[in-house]
C-alpha cells in the first residue's frame, strides 16, 4: 500500500501541485516568522551583554523621573545619587570607575524645524568623559563631546537626518523653551530606542542634570570593577556605601543584562505570537484546498480504488493509503516551505533595516532545530488532519457498486448530519455573541465569532444554492448558455463549491471586519471632535510628557487669542490617605481646568446639577465615573492632595455620559496651589479671535519657541492623524492577511483545473454539439467567478456582523462609537473577490478550451 500510495503522488504531482503550494507557504510564514524573531532576539541579547560588559554594578533611583514625565510626584523626601554619593563608591577599593548618569528626552528639530525621529524615542542623557576625554557607552565618529550648557553631542544618525556637521547650531528641546547649540561632535550609540527610529542627545552632566533632575542629582551610577573583583563582593560595598532609602536600588550588571535579556525573550513571544496568530489563519485556509484537493482525488480514483478492494484491501489499508499520500505531500511541501521561510526572514530583515530604516542589529541568521523540527510538524499535520475525511471516505468505496460508478454521490443522511453540525456550531456562536454584547466581554465575542464561522462553514453547502441562484438569472440573461452551464456546474457539488468559497470567506471576512471596525473608530473620533471639541487649536507634547507652565504663559500673551484653559492631571486620595495613593483611601485623577473659560473650549452637557458647578469650586463627574465609584449630586468629599494638604471637594454636577472630556473635573483655582512643584500640563485648548487660521496656528508655534516636540493641532490633524494610525495598523493587518488570499487563490485555481479534468468527457461532448472554444473558457471562467462570489458574499456577511459585535463591546470605551459600513470599500472587496475568480480561471479556462474533441470524449 506505501509503494501504491508514492505510486499516486508521482502519477497526480500536476494535481498536488497547488496544494503543495499552499501548505508550502503556510509553513514557510511559520518557518520565517520562526528565524526572524529567533535571529531579531539573539542579536538584541548579543548587543545587550554588550552593553552591560564593562558594568559590575548599577545603582539605580526609582524617584529620579525626568521633568516633564512624572505627573504628580517630583518632591523627593528621601536620600538620592548625589555627587558625593558617587565619590563615595568612587572610593572603594573594587572600584574602577563610577559614572553617573542623568536620561530623559530632547527633541531635536532638523534645519526646517520639524522633529527628528519618533517623538517617544527622543533621548536625552549626560556624556560622561573618562581620562582619555572620551565616554566609553558612546564612541565619537567625529569631534568631542559637550564640555558646558552650550554644547551638544548627536548620533551620527539624528545628524545625518538633520543635515548637520560637526560646528553648526542645533535647535533642542526638552518640555521647556527651545535652546540653540553648538555641535562639538558625533556619536555611535547601540540603544535601541535610537536604532528605531528615534534620536540620542548628549550634554555635558551639569546641563543634563539641570534639565532633568536638580543639580548635583544623578538617575543612577554604573560601577566598573577593577581586575580581579569579585561583583558580588563589590556589589556589597556599594550598597553599604549608599544611603538608605526605598527608592535606591543597588544590581550587579550580571542581573541587569539577564533582566533585559528576559525583557527581549518576552517581547519575541509577543511579536511570536502575533505572527503566528496569522501564519495559522494561512494555515487554516489551506485545510479547505488541501480537503477539497483529496476529495477530488479519491472521487476521480474510485475505479482503482474500488479495484484495491476487490482484490483483498481492507478498510484501513485504504484509509492508509490516503495519509500516506498526505503524508508524502505534507513532508515535500514543509521542506520546501522551510528553505523559503528562511527566505522570507532574511528578506524581512533587510525590509526593515533599508526602506523602513529600522537599523536592526546585525548578527547570524539562527535556524534553531526546534525551528526546523516545527515547520516540518506543522506542515504534515495540517495536511494529515485536512486528508482524514476523504481518507474515510475512501474506505467506504464498496467493491462491486463503486465498479460502474465515477464518483459516489452525498447521501441524504450524510448532508442532514452535516446540515444539523452546522446549525448547532451557528446558534452556539450567536450565543457566544449575544453573551458577550451584553457583558461586554470581547472574549466571548471573539470565541462566538470563532463558532460562527465554523457553523457558517459547514452549512455552506446549503448556502450555496439560493446564494448562486441569485446572480445566476444576470449571468443567463448576458452570457446565455455558458452562463447557463456555469450556474449548474457551480451548485452540482456544493460540498466542492462550499470547500473552495470557504477559503476566500475567511479572509473576506477579517478584512471586512478590520475595516469597519477602522471605518467606524474614525467616524466616532470625527464626531467627538467636531461635537465636543469647540476650541480652535490644542497643544500638547508629542510624546505624552507634560507641557512646561511657561508654555501656558507665553500662550496667554499670543496675539489673535480669545480664551484658553490649561488642562492639567492631579492624583488624589479620596477619604483616608497621603496623597501619593497609599494609606485607606481610594485614588482619583482629578482634570483641572479654568472654570471661567473651559465651557467654550469643549462642550459640557450637564446631566444632573449646575452647568456653573465649576465656577462655584465644585467638581463635575461624568456619568460613568458616577456610577463606578458611587458619586452623587452634592457628595461632599474628603480629599488629601499631592501636596499633603487635606480638603474637600463637591460634586456639583453630573455629565452626560457621551460628552464627558474627562471622568472628574475640577476648577484649576481650587486644587492646582496643591499639585506638587514642577507637575506640568497635560494639553492647552485655545479659541482665536477670528477661528482657526495658518496665522494663529504659527503664532501658537512661535509662541512655544518652535519647540519640535510641541505639536499645535486643529481638528483637521488630529482627524487626520487618527485615520493615518488606523490606516498604518489596517495596511499592516491586510499585509499579514494577504498569505492567507494568496492560498485562497490558490485554492480556486486548483479546484477549477481539477474540475476540468473531472469534466474532460463531458466538455467533449459539450464541443462536438456546437460550443465553441470561447463558450468553453466563459462557461469555467463563469464557474470561478460565481464560486468567489459566494465566498466574498459570505465572508462580508460576517464580516459585518462579526465588526457589529465588537464595536457592540467597544463602545462604553469610545464615546459615540457605532458600526459603520464603508459602502466603498465593501464593494471594492466583493469587486476584488470577482477579480480573483476570473484571474483564478484563466489557466483551467485555457486548459479546458484546448482540450482534444475526440479524445475528451473517449476519457472515463
Amino acid at each position: 500500500m506505501f509503494r501504491t500510495a508514492l505510486r499516486n503522488v508521482l502519477a497526480h504531482k500536476g494535481r498536488l501541485l497547488m496544494t503543495m503550494l499552499a501548505v508550502m507557504l503556510g509553513t514557510a510564514f511559520v518557518a520565517g516568522t520562526l528565524v526572524f524573531t529567533d535571529t531579531m532576539g539573539q542579536a538584541l541579547r548579543t548587543q545587550n551583554s554588550k552593553s552591560y560588559a564593562d558594568i559590575a554594578v548599577t545603582v539605580s533611583d526609582d524617584s529620579a523621573v525626568g521633568k516633564g514625565y512624572d505627573r504628580g510626584a517630583t518632591t523627593v523626601t528621601g536620600p538620592t545619587l548625589t555627587e558625593e554619593a558617587r565619590r563615595k563608591v568612587a572610593a572603594l577599593p573594587g572600584t574602577a570607575e563610577a559614572r553617573g548618569v542623568v536620561s530623559g528626552f530632547a527633541g531635536i528639530a532638523d534645519k526646517k524645524g520639524a522633529l527628528i525621529g519618533n517623538g517617544f524615542s527622543t533621548t536625552g542623557t549626560n556624556y560622561v568623559p573618562g581620562a582619555d576625554g572620551t565616554d566609553p557607552r558612546y564612541p565619537l565618529v567625529q569631534g568631542r563631546g559637550p564640555k558646558d550648557a552650550t554644547e551638544i553631542a548627536l548620533d551620527t544618525r539624528t545628524a545625518e537626518k538633520g543635515g548637520y556637521r560637526v560646528g553648526d547650531t542645533v535647535r533642542v528641546a526638552v518640555n521647556g523653551p527651545v535652546m540653540e547649540l553648538k555641535l562639538t561632535g558625533t556619536l555611535h550609540t547601540n540603544d535601541p530606542r535610537v536604532l528605531a527610529g528615534g534620536s540620542l542627545a548628549a550634554f555635558d552632566t551639569a546641563t543634563a542634570q539641570q534639565l532633568y533632575l536638580s543639580p548635583g542629582r544623578f538617575a543612577s551610577l554604573d560601577v566598573k570593577a577593577k581586575p580581579g573583583t569579585d561583583d558580588t563582593a563589590l556589589l556589597a560595598a556599594v550598597k553599604q556605601a549608599l544611603p538608605q532609602g526605598d527608592t535606591i536600588e543597588a544590581r550587579t550588571g550580571r542581573e541587569l543584562a539577564a533582566e533585559q535579556d528576559r525583557m527581549i525573550d518576552q517581547g519575541s513571544k509577543v511579536l511570536n505570537t502575533f505572527l503566528l496568530g496569522f501564519a495559522a489563519i494561512a494555515l487554516f485556509v489551506g485545510i479547505f484546498i488541501i480537503a477539497n484537493t483529496f476529495t477530488m482525488l479519491v472521487a476521480q480514483r474510485t475505479r482503482e480504488l474500488a479495484l484495491l478492494r476487490a482484490v483483498g484491501a481492507t478498510r484501513r489499508q485504504i484509509t492508509r493509503s490516503v495519509q500516506v499520500e498526505a503524508v508524502l505531500v505534507g513532508l515535500t511541501a514543509s521542506v520546501g516551505g522551510l528553505l523559503a521561510g528562511v527566505g522570507i526572514a532574511v528578506g524581512l530583515r533587510a525590509l526593515l533595516n533599508g526602506p523602513m530604516d529600522f537599523n536592526l542589529p546585525d548578527g547570524p541568521l539562527v535556524i534553531a532545530p526546534t525551528t526546523v523540527l516545527t515547520a516540518l510538524a506543522v506542515g504534515v499535520l495540517v495536511t494529515l488532519v485536512a486528508a482524514w475525511l476523504p481518507a474515510r471516505r475512501a474506505s467506504r468505496i464498496a467493491p462491486v457498486a463503486a465498479m460502474s460508478a465515477t464518483e459516489q454521490p452525498a447521501t441524504q443522511k450524510s448532508l442532514v448530519v452535516r446540515n444539523t453540525v452546522g446549525l448547532l456550531f451557528s446558534v452556539a456562536g450567536l450565543g457566544l455573541l449575544a453573551a458577550g454584547i451584553s457583558g461586554k466581554e470581547v472574549k466571548l465575542v471573539g470565541l462566538g465569532a470563532a463558532a460562527l464561522l465554523l457553523g457558517v462553514f459547514v452549512l455552506t453547502p446549503l448556502l450555496s444554492r439560493p446564494l448562486i441562484a441569485l446572480l445566476a438569472p444576470v449571468l443567463r440573461a448576458v452570457y446565455g448558455t455558458p452562463g447557463k452551464l456555469a450556474q449548474e456546474n457551480a451548485v452540482r457539488n456544493p460540498r466542492r463549491t462550499a470547500a473552495t468559497a470557504s477559503a476566500l470567506t475567511i479572509g473576506v471576512t477579517l478584512i471586512t471586519s478590520l475595516t469597519v471596525i477602522g471605518a467606524s473608530v474614525n467616524k466616532a473620533v470625527d464626531d467627538s471632535t467636531e461635537s465636543d471639541l469647540k476650541a480652535d487649536y490644542t497643544v500638547a507634547m508629542q510624546n505624552a510628557s507634560m507641557l512646561s507652565d511657561e508654555v501656558a504663559t507665553q500662550i496667554a500673551k499670543t496675539p489673535g487669542v480669545r480664551v484658553m484653559s490649561a488642562e492639567r492631571g492631579l492624583p488624589v486620595t479620596v477619604g483616608q490617605g497621603n496623597g501619593e495613593g497609599e494609606g485607606d483611601g481610594d485614588r482619583e485623577w482629578l482634570t483641572a481646568v479654568d472654570a471661567a473659560t473651559i465651557d467654550q473650549l469643549t462642550t459640557v452637557k450637564i446631566k444632573e446639577g449646575s452647568a456653573d458647578a465649576l465656577k462655584q469650586g465644585k467638581l463635575l463627574v461624568s456619568a460613568g465615573r458616577s456610577e463606578r465609584a458611587g458619586y452623587k449630586l452634592g457628595d461632599t468629599l474628603a480629599v488629601t492632595y499631592p501636596d499633603g494638604a487635606k480638603g474637600s471637594l463637591t460634586v456639583g454636577g453630573i455629565l452626560e455620559a457621551d460628552t464627558a472630556p474627562a471622568n472628574v473635573i475640577a476648577p484649576e483655582a481650587v486644587v492646582g496651589p496643591h499639585a506638587k512643584p514642577g507637575t506640568g500640563l497635560d494639553k492647552i485648548l485655545v479659541k482665536g479671535e477670528h477661528g482657526a487660521t495658518e496665522q494663529l496656528k504659527q503664532a501658537l508655534r512661535d509662541a512655544t519657541g518652535g519647540n519640535p516636540l510641541i505639536a499645535v493641532k486643529g481638528d483637521k490633524d488630529i482627524k487626520a492623524e487618527s485615520r493615518q494610525a488606523i490606516t498604518n495598523m489596517l495596511n499592516l493587518m491586510y499585509g499579514l492577511l494577504g498569505m492567507s488570499v494568496v492560498i485562497a487563490v490558490l485554492g480556486v485555481v486548483n479546484t477549477m483545473a481539477m474540475s476540468v479534468f473531472e469534466r474532460r468527457r463531458e466538455i467533449g461532448m459539450l464541443r462536438a454539439i456546437g460550443l465553441d472554444r470561447l463558450g468553453i473558457r466563459r462557461m469555467v471562467r463563469l464557474e470561478s467567478l460565481l464560486i468567489a462570489l459566494f465566498g466574498g458574499l459570505v465572508g462580508i456577511g460576517l464580516g459585518i456582523l462579526t465588526a457589529w459585535a465588537a464595536i457592540r463591546t467597544m463602545a462604553d470605551d469610545l464615546k459615540g462609537l457605532g458600526t459603520v459600513v464603508p459602502p466603498l470599500q465593501i464593494a471594492c472587496f466583493l469587486l476584488a473577490a470577482a477579480v480573483i475568480g476570473l484571474l483564478a480561471a484563466l489557466w483551467p479556462a485555457h486548459r479546458a478550451a484546448r482540450l482534444d474533441i475526440l479524445d475528451a470524449i473517449k476519457s472515463q
